[in-house]
Parts: structure tokens; sequence; C-alpha cells
């Protein structure tokens, strides 16, 4: 070593370090409320919206329900929403957010019910005005309680002025769109099964239930075929089927249905076979001890089914032979006896044929292949009934019970208060035995439709409810996209909206393909009520059932709009609507209230069309919403615009899975596998459950846990790092370093070709909504192209150049690197780039959020240069690994200690080396290329053929300042430093 270079100063403070007091640790716990602050005290959302000439671009909220506090599923969607309209807004477009809340129905109705239960209260009781008050009042706490569970997300928007479905105007809109329903004539009453709630006294729509397992009671009952002496029943529908043909050798067979609802056969009007189905006649030969079949005794059966039915009756292969084919056409025709028939006591109740009809939904996958047909309790029943001429019945009612005149079962529940099986089923099956009309039973377990709310049994149940139609043509002139609801929703859905997943497409498509009419209403109290009026005496079909005024609907209109919807509910409302106009004694008022799914569907009208920052046409850019509002929201809002507008209200559809726990399980507080948003940023900050949420495929099922995230805190740390290198770097950076593109060296433009790529990526990625791909590629930018090669090339000029114009152009490279990383990740990480900004541009009005991403100019693109240096890292590459080699074997401590030698085959290779200081893209001191064959012993990636190392340690001193090997280190000015660094001195 030369005597200067043992003697040479501490050089340290020479040269140009990193300075920056952003931190390592973030502490986003703490720090995030602060810049909830800030935001809330300059306005940002609100300066946002002063910026001119920009195109709307608005994003429609689905509202949450207004009862507790927000799970995992509510943060993904709302964190999601707050993606798409920062992004947007950044992109240039006028971006506009309105939260809202879906605050009537069932949920908030059931919680005040429940109030009044522990104190001994009757609800019925209650002045149902009063009753209301109290669950707006319910509903508003938790509406600000949610509101501020979400801005503390980092969540912008409107949030001094949300929608909510319960304020007055609203409740006045959803009101006029269902009376344009009402004009239009697609309203009508009908009375048919839905799904009813026999603890909540409602019906509910598919979106309110939940499917979840339960044992029951399977049962298979024998029919008696009828022969042709039979007696026609009180409906006389033998003279539809006409005289019943001659049995011949089926004479005293039986025809055997199964069911796992026994409470329906009261009800029974019909046994349905399927047309394609094989069936067989068996005959029992003989019988075990304890069964209920007979020797002698003949049935019906699908073929494919009946070893399971005859097992099920306890006979043995031996006990029972199948005597003949039964064909679709001998079974059209023919009738049964009902298993109650002529059961003393009965009162002649069940004395009537039940005749055997086809039906295409029946199958031989379960059962016996004939289905019992019950037209007041199944969609497929009544379809059957409708077609047939089948009787409705009435025995259930609205709580369960048989009405009080049946025989047998008077007063018997399905389901009681508690949700709890009743006693029905258990007493028609034991009558059943009574009668000798029972051969076998079985305990089974069945997933079965539960209310969502009250978790209780669900049941179908021919109730009078208010329909829309949905195949009838709509009065209203608009058949743009077709005359009824269902063409128009069809046609919306392929021409008019862009799904994302494009799954979105066939589910709902499917739904509106095959769904039934609408049912409107509701009986409950807790909601906007079908503002309508019937005709005392008149029937349903009458032309004059329905008053249809737009005098009347003028002044309900206007008192909901100064009272809210509880002015249908004060004393002597009906009179105030209708005198003067008609006779308010000819008329009963409708006290059910609307579908809750209808008030949502509504929103886009009060919303969209009224408020001043809605849209000029009344439709969203974008409703996105979970994978439920396919039957939900979605689904709603679609049936609802179209038969109010002619289309849909929505110009894309976005769609979100589920959210599971760590293993792929759903979550339930049960299990104990929650993740609580609340959680997550009191350990971690939003912002990490943010990048959770841009980092995951949401169009699928998610999953989030404790080692997830720590995962998510990790690739955050490093995306910090490379935030804090850069403002370290750029610390006094002004406008005169900058170095414009052409004049910088090749490594930079190379960056800035990066650049233009990824800002197309970003805005493709942010424009389709693709979040994960904006962070996956950004991400993978900052680490592998920046962190790992960039700036590890670059750190020896930005800390030991002077004023250089390398260093100048690198840092003009880093400036740009800046504005762009910040504002390609402000919509993801929305404080943690707020942070990085005014460590930069401090300023009581300056924020990250208030900018544009910058215009990226198309001349950077420089695919030949990309080309180069693809073939340039590649060889990096070998030579990064061969080096790392000796590294391992403490032959060398660092890479500047080496002068390896690199073989290149490929000629066009080696001179694009030879154009580049590929000793700095190596980080070495010296390197020698070459085109030589590689010897045996050189250092080979199979994965990067013809390239070749060969270890050689670097030769001359080291450098005292940048600690580089090299031959003239010592004989210059400055003593123990190279002639770079002797320059950079001065």
């Amino acid at each position: 070593m030369c005597a200067d270079t043992a003697t040479a100063p501490d050089y340290k403070d020479t040269l140009n370090l990193p300075q920056t007091e952003f931190p390592m640790r973030a502490g986003l716990p703490k720090r995030e409320p602060g810049w909830l602050e800030r935001w809330e005290k300059i306005g940002i959302y609100e300066r946002l919206r002063e910026k001119e000439d920009r195109t709307p671009f608005t994003l429609h909220d689905g509202p949450p329900y207004a009862n507790g506090h927000l799970h995992i599923g509510h943060a993904l969607n709302k964190v999601l929403k707050d993606m798409v309209v920062r992004s947007h807004q950044m992109m240039g477009h006028d971006s506009r957010y309105i939260p809202g809340w879906d605050c009537h129905g069932l949920p908030i109705e059931w919680k005040i019910e429940e109030k009044y239960r522990q104190k001994g209260m009757d609800k019925d009781k209650v002045p149902v005005v009063e009753f209301r008050r109290e669950c707006r009042d319910f509903a508003q706490g938790w509406v600000d309680v949610q509101r501020d569970e979400f801005k503390r997300l980092g969540v912008t928007g409107t949030w001094d002025r949300p929608y909510l479905t319960m304020d007055y105007h609203a409740e006045r809109v959803i009101a006029e769109e269902f009376m344009k329903f009402l004009m239009t004539g697609l309203l009508y009453q009908g009375s048919k099964p839905v799904m009813w709630s026999p603890v909540e006294k409602t019906a509910l729509a598919e979106a309110e239930v939940e499917y979840h397992d339960r044992q029951t009671d399977a049962v298979w009952v024998p029919f008696d075929l009828l022969s042709d002496t039979t007696v026609a029943g009180p409906d006389t529908r033998t003279e539809e089927l006409g005289r019943l043909k001659p049995l011949g050798d089926l004479e005293g067979a039986q025809v055997v249905i199964w069911t796992t609802t026994p409470w329906t056969l009261p009800q029974n009007r019909a046994i349905c076979f399927g047309p394609e189905i094989s069936y067989g006649l068996y005959e029992v030969t003989g019988t075990p001890d304890e069964c209920w079949a007979k020797v002698g005794d003949r049935y019906l059966l699908a073929d494919a089914l009946a070893e399971d039915a005859l097992g099920a009756m306890r006979l043995e292969a031996g006990q029972r032979t199948r005597l003949r084919d039964v064909s679709a056409e001998e079974l059209a025709g023919l009738a049964c006896a009902h298993p109650l028939r002529g059961a003393e006591g009965a009162n002649g109740e069940w004395d009537y044929d039940v005749p055997l009809l086809p039906g295409d939904h029946v199958t031989d996958d379960a059962g016996t292949g004939f289905v019992h047909t019950a037209p007041s309790h199944g969609d497929d029943d009544y379809a059957i009934g409708r077609e047939h001429g089948l009787e409705m019945t009435h025995n259930v009612r609205d709580d369960s019970s048989y009405r009080d005149d049946l025989p047998f079962f008077a007063g018997l529940r399905i389901i009681e208060e508690n949700g709890k099986p009743g006693k029905a089923n258990k007493a028609v099956i034991d009558k059943l035995v009574e009668q000798g009309k029972l051969l076998a039973r079985r305990r089974i377990t069945i997933s079965d439709a539960h209310s969502w709310r009250s978790k209780a049994p669900v049941i179908r149940l021919n109730r009078p409810q208010w329909f829309a139609a949905i195949d009838r043509p709509v009065g209203d002139g608009k058949d743009d996209y077709g005359t009824t609801i269902r063409e128009r929703a069809l046609r919306s859905i392929d021409e008019l909206v862009t799904w994302t997943p494009r799954t979105g497409r066939n589910r709902l498509h499917s739904m509106i393909g095959n769904r039934p009419d609408w049912v409107l209403s509701r009986q409950r109290a807790w909601g906007v009520p079908l503002t309508c009026f019937v005709k005392v005496g008149a029937l349903p079909t009458d032309e004059d059932f329905l008053l249809r005024s737009e005098k009347v609907n003028a002044r309900i209109l206007e008192a909901f709009e100064a009272e809210g919807a509880d002015a249908w509910y004060e004393e002597g409302a009906k009179e105030r609507f209708l005198s003067g106009i008609v006779d308010p004694a000819e008329y009963e008022q409708v006290f059910d209230i609307l579908d809750v799914w209808f008030d949502s569907g509504s929103t886009h009208a009060f919303v969209l069309r009224d408020r001043e920052d809605g849209t000029e046409d009344g439709i969203a850019d974008v409703y996105l919403e979970g994978t439920d509002q396919h039957r939900g929201w979605f689904h709603s809002s679609l049936l609802q615009a179209c038969g109010t507008m002619g289309r849909a209200p929505y110009r894309n559809v976005v769609t979100a899975g589920f959210t599971l726990d760590e293993k792929g399980n759903k979550m339930s507080k049960s299990l104990g596998n929650t993740v609580a948003p609340d959680d997550v940023t009191k350990q971690y900050g939003a912002d990490i459950l943010r990048l959770w949420v841009a980092q995951t495929d949401y169009t699928a099922d998610q999953r989030i846990g404790p080692e997830i995230l720590k995962g998510v805190a990790d690739s955050y740390r490093r995306l910090r790092n490379t935030m804090r290198f850069l403002l370290g770097a750029l610390a006094h950076f002004h406008e005169d370093d900058r170095v414009a593109p052409e004049d910088m060296p090749e490594l930079e433009r190379w960056v800035l070709h990066r650049m233009a790529e990824l800002d197309e990526t970003v805005r493709q990625g942010y424009r389709s909504f693709d979040f994960q791909d904006v962070v996956q590629k950004v991400f993978n930018f900052c680490t592998v192209e920046l962190s790992a090669f960039y700036f590890d090339i670059r750190k020896d000029a930005l800390y030991c150049d002077g004023d250089s114009e390398r260093r100048r152009a690198a840092r003009t490279v880093l400036d740009l690197l800046f504005h762009r990383l910040t504002t390609w990740l402000a919509p993801v990480l929305v404080f943690t780039m707020e942070e990085v900004w005014l460590e930069r541009f401090p300023g009581e009005d300056s924020s990250v959020h208030l900018v544009d991403m910058p215009e990226t100019p198309a001349g950077w693109r420089d695919d030949a240069l990309a080309e180069k240096w693809a073939k340039v890292r590649n060889v990096r590459r070998v030579v990064t690994a061969a080096l790392e080699v000796q590294r391992a074997e403490k032959v060398i401590g660092a890479s500047l200690e080496a002068a390896p030698v690199v073989h290149v085959e490929d000629a066009e290779t080696l001179t694009a080396l030879k154009t580049v200081a590929f000793e700095d893209v190596c980080i070495t001191s010296d390197i020698y290329l070459t085109g030589d064959p590689s010897p045996a012993e050189a250092f080979r990636l199979p994965e990067v053929p013809g390239v070749g190392v060969v270890f050689e340690r670097a030769e001359g001193e080291k450098c005292q300042r940048c600690w580089k090997i090299l031959p003239g280190v010592g004989q210059h000015s400055h003593p123990g430093v190279c002639a770079r660094c002797d320059a950079a001195l001065g």
C-alpha cells in the first residue's frame, strides 16, 4: 500500500450521501389519523371538484346496511371502490364518490323488536309511527359509527353529505319510482308461493335467504291408484281429466312419493312424473319384521330409484320383484287417492282426486321419480298448478300454523316462534302411520333456506303479495332495448355493460332469464310503503282494482318530501291523500312496505339523477360489489331501472369474491377466525390492509390472516426502502440540475423506457380495475429493476461523482421516478404516498392527492435500447452469480475486489457490452470482455448459454473514497484516492 493511501484522511464527509428524515419504521397506526385530519382540514375532496374541464367519472356506492360494525368484507369493498375513484381522478377525470347507506328493512326492525321483547312489550301495541322513529334513530346511530370506520380506511368521498335511503327526499323518490310501476301497468296483486319467514312473518327476497344444513324426516308415502269408478272431488277436476282410464293390472297398485316436507302433504293436489324417466311396477314378495310394506303390495317407482326406495322400506333383494315396465303414456291420465282420503274425522277434507301429471322438473336423482305436488308451497308445484288448473290451498297461516278448522292438524305450527321445528311434521307423519299410509321414514340432513337475520328456517308459502310483472309490456313508450323488463335487462347485460370478471355477465344473464315476477311487498313496518289504494270489493283481476291517479300520486310525493314516508302511517292519511279526488270510503290503503331491494335498486334515481354531483344521464360509470349482489343490488337495480328508465343504470359492473381465512374457510365468530378491519389498522395501519386488497385477486375468493398480513407488511417495507432511497438521493435537487433525455447515458434512457412502458401498464390496469396487476408490476419494478439493478449501479455515481453529467442525469431520472411512483401508488397507499410527498414537498396545502399522474412522453419508449439492455442484464446475472460464489467461499468480501474475465460467444452481445461501462454495471473495479471460448473452469448459468466468467482479483490499490481497486490510486493531489474522486474533491 502507498504511504499516502495508508495516511489518507476520512473522506466520508465529502461523499454525497443520502439526506432524508423519512423514517424506516412507518408507525402507520399512530400517524394515519393525523393525515386524515389534515385532509379534512384542507378539504381534499372538495378541492378536487374545483378542477375544470375534466370528464366526470362516477362510481355509485352500493349501500351497506346500517346495523353493525364493519367486517373484513366491508373493508375490501370500500377500499376497492376508493382505489377506483382515486385512480380515475389521478388519470384526469372528475371522479366522484357519494357514500350511501341502506337504512330500511327487516334487520333493523328485528333489532327494535328484540328490545321490545326484552322489556316484555308487544310491538303491535306500539303506534307504527313511533316504532318507525325508533328504527330511524337506530339506523342513524350505526351510520355515524360506520362512517368513522370507513374514513379510517382512508376512503375519500362526500362523507358530510352521504345518501341515506331513509332521507325524506330518498323516500319520496323510492315511492315515485314505485308509482311508475303502478302507472305503467307493471304492478299486480297475485297469490303464489314466496319465501316466507314464519318467525318474522314476512316474505323474503332470495338475497335475504341463506342456506344451512338441518335435519329433517324424509318419508315415502303411497298414493292408491283410483279405478274408473272414482268420485270427483270438490274442485271437480275430473271434468278436465275426462273419464279415468281402466287400470288393468295396475288395479290396487300404489304410486310412491318421497318428500322432506311432510307438513306439505295436507296441501297435496297432484303427483308429477318425468316423461323421459324409466318406471316399473314392483311387487312385495316377502317382508321382514317391523315393516310397513305388506306382501302383495305393488308400487310404481322410477327404476333408477327403486333400490333405494325399497331398501328404505327394509325390503331385501329377495323380498321384492319387478313385474314390468310402466310407460309415461300409461301414467298420463291416471289419478290417485290422497293418503288421508276417507280418514275418520276428516269430514271429506281430502276426498278428491290426485292426478298424475307430466313435469319436466322431475328427475331420478333422488326420491322415487314421483313428486308430490302442493301448488301453494313450491315454484315448480305452482307452475304445474297454473298449467293444469289445480287448487291453491290456504291451510297454513302467517305464523306457519295450520288453519283452525283443518282436521287433525288445526293450530299446529311448522316453525315455532323461536325458530325451532314445530309439531306439524310429526303430526302428519303420525297420522299417516295411523292410516297405514307410510312405507318408510329416514332422518336425513338437507341444505335448507334460512332467514339471514333470524337464522330461522324459511318455508315456501302461498300468500297474497304485490308483484312487478317482468314479462308484461311496459306502458312507458321507452322501447329502445325492449318492451318488457326482462327484454330490457337481457339486452342491457349484453349490449350496454362491461363485466369484470366476464363470468358476472353469465351469472346475472342466467338469473334474469329464468327469474319469476318480482315480489315487491313485505309485511313489515320499517320501510317505504307501497303507495297505492285498492277498490273496495273489487278483485285483483278487475280493471279498476288499483287506483291510478296522477293527482293522488302528487299529493303523496309532496307529503313524503316534507315529512318522509311516516306520512303514510299518520292518522287520517287516506282521507288526506284521496279527499276531493275520489271518495276515500271506496278505497282501502295498502300498508305493506316495499322490498328493501327496491329501495337500493332505486338509488340511481335520487343519487345519480337528482344530486348536483350525480351524472347528467342518471347512469353510473361503475357499480362494484361482492358476487352475492348478482342476486342482490346488481339484480334489483337492473330490474328497477329497466322498469323506469328502460335500461341498466350502470356501464361497468365489477364483482369481488368472498373473504376467507388463511386456510380457505368461511369466517365465523364461533370459529374464532374472523379478521376485523379495526384490529388490522390498530396493529399494522390501514395502508397494510389497503395493500392486501390491492395485491389480492379480488375477483375470486380471497384469504386473509396473521401470516398473510405479515407477508404484506414485508413487501410494504421493501417498497418503503425504495421510496426512502429516492428521497435521500434527491436531497437539494433543483430544476437547474435537470438533464434532457437525449443527453442522458444509456442506462438512464433505459429507465425512461421502462417508465413509459409501466405508465401504460398502470393506466390500463386502473382503467380495467386490475389493481393486482398494477401493484405487482410496480412493486416488481421497484424491487428488481430499481433497487436490485439501477439503484445498485448508480449508488457509486450518486455518492462519489462530483457535479458530473452522469450524476445529474441519474438525479433527473430519480425525480421523474419519484413523481410517477408516488402518483401511481397513491390510490392504493394513500397515507404512505402522502408521507413521501410531504417529505419532499412540505406545505400547508400540499398533497399528492391533489395532483395527477404526470404524462409520460411517447419519445421515452426505445424498444431497440431495451432489447440491448436485456442482453446486458442477462450477462450481468452470470457475473453477479459468479462473484457470489467467491463471496460465499470468503475469497472476496465485496464485488469491488474483483476484475473478472467474461467470455461471450455472441458477437452482437459482446459489442453491446463494450459500449457500456460494464464494470460499473457489474459493480466491479474492472472487467475484461472477450469473445474467446470459455475455459473449463469458467462459471456458467444454464439459463444464460454462451457466457462464462473466470474470477480474477482487481489490481491496484483501494480508493479510500469510493473503494474501487484501481492502478492509479494514490497518484493524485488528494491522498489515497482515484482519479475520479480526486477530480470530485477539486
